[in-house]
C-alpha cells in the first residue's frame, strides 16, 4: 500500500466553481501553501481584483458591527500574504498605479490610523523596499506628498520607520530629490507644531539615524552650524516642554558620537546596518554647540523650583529631572571628543563646580554619578594642563571627595534638595563606590602625570586615607580573590562590564548534564543497584542521560556537600581520566570489592557482533565497568587425557552454576538469565599465568599497572576462541 498524501483545505476551496476571498483568508493553511507556491492560488491571488481587496483590508478601517474575522483575522493574513514576497505579487502590485495609490492612500488626513493597520502598512511598504526598490521610488519620487504625509505622521512609530528607511536607501542616485524636500526641516518643525513627547520622541530618532545611515548630502544638513543653531533654538525656548530639550539633546549627543546605537524603536535597523555614513564630529559641529552650553548651565539651577517627591530614603526638593541628567550627559559627550576649544568654554563657564554640585548634593542618582565620573576621567585624562590644575586646585575635587568620605552619611539640611526621613537613622549615601573608581583613577594617573603625583603628596589627607583606607578597600572589593565557591575557571577571568553580566554563569549546565550522564553511565560514581550503572532490559538508552534541568537540581544538591567528591564536580579535569586508577585500586590487595552484582546485558546479536570487532582491536582493561570473565574451555571427550593437579585447580576455580559447552555453538538454556555472585562472595584465586600473546585479563592488567604481584600456580593455556564462541562468551545466547 502506497503513502497516503493529505489534500490541503486550500485545494478544497479551489476546487469549488465559484469562492470568495473571504473563504480562502478564513483557511489557517493559506499562508503555508502561498510559502510553498501554489499555483493555483498565486494564480488567484495575482489578479487585481484580488490585490484590491487585499489592500483593502490592510488600509481601511473595519466598521464596528463587522465580524471580529473580518476586523483582525483577514487584515491580518492579507499583510502576511505581501510579506511571503512572492515576487509575481509584488509586482503585480508595485506596476500598477491604481494600487500604489489605494496602498498609500493610508496617509491621508482624513483616515483613522490606528496603530494595528500602521504595522501591516509599514510591513508591507518595507517588503516593496527590499524586494522592489526602485519601481517604489520611483512612485515616491513621483508623488513627493507622500513624503510630507509620512512626517506628518511621525508620532505613529511604524510611520517613522517606513521614513527612515525611505531617507535611507542605499541607492545615492535617489537622495538628490529628498534633499531638496528639505525632510530635516520638516521633522525639526515638528518639535514647534506639537506638544506631543512621542511626536518629539520619533522625530529626533529619525533625525539621528538620518544623521548616520542617510547620504553624506543629507547627513551633512543635519551636521551643519545652521541647523544645530535652529536645534538649540527650539531646546532653549522657556514655552516648550522639557521633552523637546531632552529629545534635541539626543540628536547633538548623536551628532558628536555616531558610533552610539540608537535606543529607541530604530535600534534593529541599526545593528543590521553595519556601515554608518556618518564621522567624528567636526570642528563647525561642535562650535555651533559651544555657543548654546552657557543657556544649558543655566538650567542646572534648582534654586528656582519648589516640587517634591517622596522616595525611600526621604525627600527630594526638588528632583534632578530628566532634561539635567540630559545635559550632564551631552557635556560628558563633548567633553570626550577631545576639543582643546570645549575644556576652555568650560573653564570660562565654571561648568565643573556647578557639576560637582549636583554630584554631591544628589547622592542616590547613579544615573547622575556615572556621567560626572565620566566627565572627571576626561578631564583628569586630558593633556591640557590648565584644565588639569583647573579640576584640582579651583574645583578642589580631592577635598570634597575626602569631606564626602568623612561624612558619609545622609545630613539633613534644609539648604540641600535631598532630604532623610525624620525620625530615622540617616542612610549611607550612595555615590561611594564612584568616589573610589574616581580616587584610584587619580592614583593611575599620577604615575605619568607629575603635576597629579605632586598635588597628592602635598595632601596630607589624602595620604593618610589612601593608605588606611583606600588600599584596604581595593582589596575588599577585589572579587578575583574571593573565595566563595566560585568556579577556578571564572576566578581569573577579566570582567569588562555589566553588558556581559547576562552570560556570568557559574556552570554550565549542558557541560556538566553531559558529564554526569557518562560518568553514571560508566559507573564511575558507585550506585546502590546495578541497575542505576549498567542499565537493564526494562530501561532505555535515554534513562542514562540528564537534561538540564535534572542536572541543575544533582548539582545544587551536591553543593550542600562539603566533600572533596561534591567539589570535583566543578573542576575541569577529565572526567574519565581516573577510570583505570579506580579500576586498579579495586584491584589491589587490600581493597574492597563492590557488594553489587555484575549482570549480564543482553543486546541484540547486531549489536554484539559490532561489539565485539571493536574488541578485537582494543584492551578489554581500557573501559571502567566490570567485564564477564570468559569461561575455560574443556578438553576434546575425544582426546584421552590424565587430569593433573592443574587441571582439578581449574576445575575448582569454576564459578559456580557454570555450564561447561561442548564444541556445539548452541548455547545451554540455563545461560540465559545466569547471574554471577559478587566478589565478595567468591573465595580468593591465584592468578593465572597467561601464556604469551594471550589477551590479558582485566585483574592482570590492573595487577601490571600496581606493580603489585600474587602467588600463582601453573594453568592450562586458554585455545583461541573462534568469534562465534567470543561472541556467545559476551552475549549468550547469541548464534
Amino acid at each position: 500500500m502506497t503513502g497516503l498524501t493529505t489534500v490541503s483545505p486550500v485545494e478544497g476551496i479551489l476546487d469549488k466553481e465559484n469562492f470568495t476571498l473571504e473563504e480562502l483568508l478564513d483557511e489557517d493553511e493559506i499562508i503555508q501553501e502561498c510559502k510553498a507556491l501554489n499555483g493555483r492560488l498565486i494564480n488567484f491571488l495575482r489578479e487585481k481584483s484580488t490585490i484590491k481587496q487585499l489592500i483593502e483590508y490592510i488600509v481601511e478601517e473595519p466598521s464596528e458591527d463587522s465580524e471580529r474575522q473580518q476586523r483582525f483575522k483577514f487584515s491580518f493574513i492579507s499583510c502576511e500574504i505581501f510579506t511571503c514576497e512572492i515576487d509575481i505579487i509584488l509586482k503585480a502590485l508595485v506596476d500598477d498605479e491604481e494600487l500604489m495609490g489605494l496602498l498609500f492612500s493610508f496617509l491621508d488626513p482624513g483616515r483613522l490610523h490606528s496603530n494595528l493597520l500602521a504595522g501591516y502598512f509599514s510591513k508591507v511598504v518595507m517588503c516593496l523596499l527590499l524586494r522592489k526598490t526602485y519601481p517604489l521610488m520611483n512612485y515616491i519620487h513621483g508623488h513627493q506628498e507622500i513624503i510630507n504625509r509620512l512626517v506628518d505622521l511621525i508620532g505613529i512609530t511604524s510611520v517613522m520607520e517606513v521614513l527612515i528607511r525611505v531617507c535611507c536607501a542605499d541607492d545615492v542616485g535617489y537622495m538628490r530629490w529628498l534633499e531638496d524636500i528639505n525632510v530635516p526641516e520638516m521633522l525639526i518643525g515638528k518639535f514647534n507644531s506639537s506638544d506631543c513627547p512621542e511626536v518629539h520622541a520619533n522625530a529626533a530618532e529619525a533625525l539621528c539615524s538620518i544623521s548616520r545611515y542617510a547620504p553624506s548630502g543629507l547627513a551633512y544638513k543635519i551636521s551643519s552650524p545652521s541647523f544645530i543653531s535652529i536645534l538649540f533654538h527650539h531646546a532653549l525656548e522657556d514655552s516648550r516642554p522639557k521633552s523637546v530639550l531632552i529629545n534635541l539633546l539626543s540628536v547633538c549627543i548623536s551628532l558628536l558620537d555616531p558610533k552610539r546605537l540608537p535606543s529607541g524603536a530604530y535600534y534593529m535597523y541599526a545593528r543590521q546596518t553595519i556601515l554608518y555614513s556618518g564621522s567624528a564630529a567636526n570642528t563647525a559641529t561642535v562650535q555651533g554647540m559651544l555657543e548654546n552650553v552657557g543657556g544649558l548651565l543655566k538650567l542646572l539651577d534648582i534654586s528656582s523650583e519648589d516640587q517634591a517627591l517622596i522616595t525611600t530614603y526621604g525627600m527630594l526638593q526638588p528632583p534632578l529631572g530628566r532634561h539635567r541628567l540630559k545635559i550632564i550627559e551631552f557635556i560628558s559627550v563633548l567633553l570626550a571628543v577631545g576639543n582643546e576649544a570645549v575644556e576652555k568654554e568650560l573653564i570660562q563657564l565654571d561648568a565643573m563646580q556647578r557639576i560637582l554640585d549636583l554630584f554631591f548634593e544628589y547622592p542616590f542618582n547613579n544615573f547622575l554619578h556615572h556621567y560626572v565620573e565620566r566627565i572627571l576621567i576626561s578631564c583628569m585624562e586630558s593633556t591640557n594642563s590648565q584644565f588639569v590644575e583647573y579640576l584640582l586646585h579651583h574645583c578642589n575635587i580631592v577635598g570634597r571627595m575626602l569631606e564626602a568620605e568623612k561624612n558619609c552619611t545622609l545630613a539633613f539640611n534644609l539648604n540641600k534638595p535631598t532630604l532623610p526621613v525624620e525620625g530615622r537613622h540617616p542612610p549611607r549615601i550612595g555615590n561611594i563606590g564612584h568616589l573610589t573608581r574616581i580616587a584610584n583613577k587619580l592614583v593611575q594617573l599620577a604615575n605619568s602625570n607629575s603635576e597629579i603625583q605632586a598635588f597628592l603628596q602635598d595632601n596630607s589627607d589624602w595620604v593618610d586615607w589612601h593608605t588606611n583606607i583606600l588600599v584596604k578597600r581595593n582589596a575588599l572589593e577585589n572579587v578575583s580573590q574571593w573565595t566563595c565557591g566560585r568556579p577556578n575557571s571564572l576566578q581569573d577571568r577579566v570582567r569588562d562590564s555589566d553588558d556581559d553580566d547576562y552570560q556570568d554563569r557559574d556552570y554550565d549546565v549542558a557541560a556538566l548534564a553531559n558529564n554526569l550522564s557518562q560518568a553514571f553511565r560508566y559507573g564511575i560514581y558507585s550506585n546502590d543497584t546495578a541497575e542505576e550503572v549498567h542499565g537493564s532490559n526494562e530501561h532505555d538508552d535515554e534513562d542514562m542521560y540528564f537534561d538540564d534541568e535534572s542536572a541543575e537540581v544533582v548539582i545544587s544538591s551536591l553543593r550542600l556537600g562539603d566533600d572533596e567528591e561534591s567539589a570535583s564536580l566543578f573542576s575541569n579535569s577529565n572526567w574519565f581520566a581516573f577510570s583505570d586508577e579506580r579500576m586498579t585500586d579495586e584491584n589491589a590487595p587490600g581493597s574492597v570489592a563492590s557488594s553489587s552484582p555484575t549482570p549480564i546485558v543482553h543486546e541484540e546479536v547486531g549489536t554484539a557482533q559490532d561489539k565485539l570487532m571493536a574488541e578485537e582491536n582494543n584492551d578489554f582493561h581500557s573501559t571502567g565497568a566490570s567485564i564477564l570473565p570468559e569461561p575455560k574451555p574443556e578438553l576434546d571427550d575425544n582426546e584421552p587425557s590424565k587430569p593433573s593437579d592443574s587441571t582439578k585447580t581449574e576445575a575448582s576455580d569454576k564459578l559456580p552454576g557454570w555450564v561447561d559447552r561442548g564444541p556445539s555453538s548452541e548455547p545451554s538454556p540455563s545461560t540465559s538469565s545466569l547471574e554471577l555472585p559478587s566478589e565478595a562472595q567468591l573465595p580468593l584465586q591465584p592468578n593465572p599465568v597467561e601464556p604469551e600473546g594471550a589477551i590479558p585479563s582485566p585483574a592482570s592488567s590492573a595487577t601490571e599497572s600496581t606493580g603489585t604481584s600474587k602467588p600463582h600456580t601453573e594453568n592450562l593455556p586458554r585455545p583461541v576462541q573462534t568469534p562465534n564462541e567470543k561472541l556467545d562468551s559476551i552475549v549468550p545466547g547469541a548464534p
